[in-house]
Parts: C-alpha cells; structure tokens; sequence
C-alpha cells in the first residue's frame, strides 16, 4: 500500500472514502468552483511562503515520475542545499512532499504551509505522517505550520514575515507518531476487502465536505436535515432513528415554533401569512427607498495599503431608488480590478443615496459592517457614512418574524431561497439564467479579474459581474411589492 499525505487524511476521515478513492474513483465528484478557488489560493500563499526562506531549490512535479522527484531530493540534500520546496520522499507506504525544509545546525526543519489563519488539526495529522515518513531518512528537527496571519495590515510594500506566523506543533507531532503504524495497519487491512459499510454522520463533512458524499446520502430533497436552526448533530439522531421525512417526526417531538410551521406547510403545501407582522414592517419605511447591496472580494495576500488578509473588500454596488410616487431609479457602481475601489466607491456611495428615505438591505448586518468598516478606513467620510447606517431597514426581517412562509422556502430565508418561491415563473427574476449566480461566484470572479489580459474577455465578466448585482436589489424591490399587495388585498 502506497498513500499519499492527502490519501492519509481522507483515510483518518473516512475509510469508505479512502476505499472509493483507491477502487472506484469514476464516482468521484468534480471539484466545486469554490473548491478550485480554495486550490488556487493555497498555490498563491504557497509561492509567497517560499520568500520567507529565499534561494531555495524547488523539487518540479513530475506526475509519472515520483521516483525522479524522490531522486532530484536526495541530491540537493547531498549536495548541501540549505532549503528545498517540495522536498519529496517516500517510506512506510507514505509518498509526502514536504512544502519547505530548511536545513539549521540542528537539523532540518520541515515547514507546512496552509492558506487558513490558524493551526486546524487535520493540519497536524498531515504534518504527524510527513513526520513520520521523514524521520528515518532525514533528521528534522522542527515542524512548523506556517499560515496567514489576519492581523496584518498592508502598508506600502508587502511585508512578507509580518504576513505569515509560524506555529510549532513540534510536541503535537511527537505525540501522534506511536498511533499513525495502527492506522495505517487499518487503512491497509480496509484496503484489502470490499467496501465498507459506514454510515453517514458529522464525519461527512469534517474536516472536509466529502466528494463521494452522493454515495452515501441517500436522502430526500426535503428532510429533516432541512430543519431551521437545529443542530447539525440533532438532525443525525434523528436520521438514525429512521425519523428521515417530516411525516416521520413524532407529534410530541420538539420541535421550536418556526420548525413546526415548517413542517406543517410543508405537508400541507400550504403559504402561511400575518398581515398584521408585514404591516408592521411596512410602517417603518420612509421614502424614497433605496434598495442596496454590496459585493465584495477577498485576498489572502492583501495587495493594497490598509487591506488584511481576508479582509472583506467592497467593490461593487447596486441601488434602486423608490420615491413616493412610485418612480424607480438605477443605480450602480462597479470598481476597476486594478486598483484599490474603496475610496471611490465610498464617496459615489454617499452621492447616490439620498440623504433621506429607508436604505433596505437583505440581511443588513453585512452592508453595515461594510460601511462601518469603509468609516475607520477614511476618517474624513466617517461621518457621512455612519449617518447612513442608521437609516438601514432588513427585509429579511418579516420573514424570519414569520409574516410569510412559503413551504419551499425548505428552513431557509435567503434571498436564494425566498424569491424563487414567491416567483416561480419569472425569468427575470432568476438567478440560474445568469453567468454568475451567487455572491462566492461574484466575490472569486472579481478577486482574480485583474490577472486576465484579454480586455474582451475581462467586459464581458464585469457585464456579467453588474448583472448579477442588479439582480439582487432588483429581487428586493419585487418582494417588498409583493409584500404590499398581499398586505392591501
């Protein structure tokens, strides 16, 4: 048996995975783009991580030759080299690549480098089998986990060493290794027989979403794995007691008001109104009422002064405008990729909003933050833009309070969820008809625009990235209408 670091920790997470991966990877599934995206950025703190320890000698990919790999290692180490990138080994039925070692008087110490902004543990079970891979061909010395650190702030040129914190999970490592023989033992024997049988649980999902996951959820587009709010871990007890449809769910299980409501328009296909809750959500806006969104990307690497790693970085906007006389205004604004937006979009932001009149957001927590954040960034707009948030109403709000349920609104009240529900016919309205369909789309896209070079190419995503962002705060002002008229009728 010969595993790979990766293959090593699917195993540690599920044996049926593993065995699926090793036999029967026809079934696997494409990678996601958010999937792909978390790729690319791991490549990107990857390469920045090596400016920590410049000059060394990276060790190039060979996918039908790992044994050249292996060799090409041997040798720099041989010839004295002080840091190698993908130092590759193989021993004990493990192949692992090592992403930074760097040679000290006391050894060698081994360097894994990980795009999160803290130590998680599946990050020292894959340090624990490079490790234990690692110790009988080379002396190491130390393991470091080598991450992001969120609380840098750019100023002027990148400071690479203020961008990375380096953790010691030496001792962490240490203790795993009298453990890592057994399971790979396990994961062998596994190997050797059928399929396993295991069945569904929190493991699915941990420490990573499982891409053989069809596999094994048999379970129907409604179920009690829909439930509003209700614990990841309720909701397996609940399956392993064969409680899997709502119709299955005992009368006196408890179940919290809004759960209850849920099942019961569900079965009974049913919409459940309260005027008198929409009503009192109407009478708190003002006109004219501006109906906003924000869009925003992020960067592991920040690339512009006064930027933190991950930091969410607004880049876009949509408005319409509603005045008394029900006329509708449009606005947008859509940054340039190249170079820092917020300034700009702040003082267009502050132009095009009126000064009076409700500002409607769709779970307005985020746009507050947002402008909350834009205030510290630019002390001499701060009190324009908190002015602002004062004003936000949430038209998330009626519908959480229950002044409408829609029974396909299946336990969600995203706006993804709400407004397909509520217009199931209408083209204009739906999302699937566009190139870019959700925020994570919006957010990647816009984060990795400026690398294009095709000029026609990069029109025609920031058309698409507008389209969808009028979409949004279009949605908006279709659900309030529609609230009023069932509120009038």
């Amino acid at each position: 048996m010969l595993l790979s670091k990766s293959q090593y920790i699917r195993g540690l997470q599920c044996h049926k995975s593993l065995w699926l991966y090793k036999n029967r990877r026809d079934l696997l599934q494409p990678a996601s783009e958010q999937t792909e995206s978390l790729f690319a950025t791991g490549n990107t703190v990857g390469d920045y991580a090596k400016q920590v320890f410049p000059n060394g000698v990276e060790i190039e990919f060979t996918a039908d030759d790992f044994d050249a790999m292996i060799l090409k290692t041997r040798q720099l180490i041989d010839q004295g080299i002080d840091t190698i990138y993908e130092a590759t080994f193989k021993q004990k039925g493990i192949f692992a690549m090592a992403d930074i070692l760097h040679k000290t008087p006391d050894g060698w110490d081994m360097y894994e480098v990980k795009a999160s902004t803290s130590v998680k543990a599946y990050h020292i079970d894959d340090a624990a089998i490079q490790w234990f891979a690692l110790s009988n061909i080379i002396k190491i010395n130390k393991v470091f986990i080598m991450h992001i650190n969120n609380q840098y702030t750019r100023q002027g040129d990148l400071d690479i060493n203020q961008l990375f914190h380096c953790e010691d999970i030496t001792d962490e490592v240490l203790s795993l290794q009298a453990e890592i023989s057994n399971k790979l033992s396990a994961m062998a024997n596994m190997l050797d027989g059928e399929e396993p049988d295991i069945e569904i649980s929190a493991h699915c999902d941990e420490p990573f979403e499982c891409d053989f996951s069809h596999c094994c959820w048999d379970i129907p587009e409604v179920s009690v794995f829909n439930l509003y709010r209700m614990w990841s871990s309720e909701k397996l007890e609940l399956y392993k007691q064969g409680i899997v449809n709502y119709e299955d769910i005992p009368a006196d299980y408890p179940l919290s008001e809004l759960q209850q409501l849920q099942v019961k328009a569900k079965l009974k296909n049913e919409i459940t109104i309260n005027k008198e809750i929409i009503n009192e959500f109407l009478d708190t806006i003002e006109y004219p009422i501006s109906f906003f969104d924000f869009e925003t990307f992020q960067n592991a690497v920040p690339r512009f002064d006064g930027q933190r790693p991950y930091m969410q970085m607004p880049f876009q906007y949509s408005l319409h405008i509603i005045n008394d006389e029900n006329e509708v205004t449009h606005l947008e604004f859509l940054g340039d990729e190249n170079s820092d937006p917020r300034r700009i979009l702040a003082e267009r932001m502050i132009l095009d909003l009126p000064n009076t009149g409700s500002i409607m957001a769709y779970n307005q927590s985020f746009e507050i933050g947002r402008i909350n954040d834009l205030a510290k960034l630019y002390p001499d707009l701060a009190n324009k833009l908190l002015a602002l948030t004062d004003r936000f109403v949430d038209l998330i709000q009626p519908f959480r309070n229950l002044g409408y349920y829609h029974p396909d609104f299946n336990g969600s009240f995203s706006i993804k969820s709400v407004l397909p529900a509520m217009f199931p016919n209408e083209p204009e309205l739906d999302y699937k008809q566009l190139d870019i369909q959700d925020g994570g789309m919006a957010m990647d896209t816009f984060a990795s625009l400026y690398l294009l070079k095709d000029p026609k190419q990069r029109d025609e995503i920031r058309k698409q990235l507008l389209a969808y962002c009028h979409l949004d705060t279009l949605a908006m002002v279709r659900i309030w209408e529609k609230l009023k008229v069932i509120v009038e009728n």
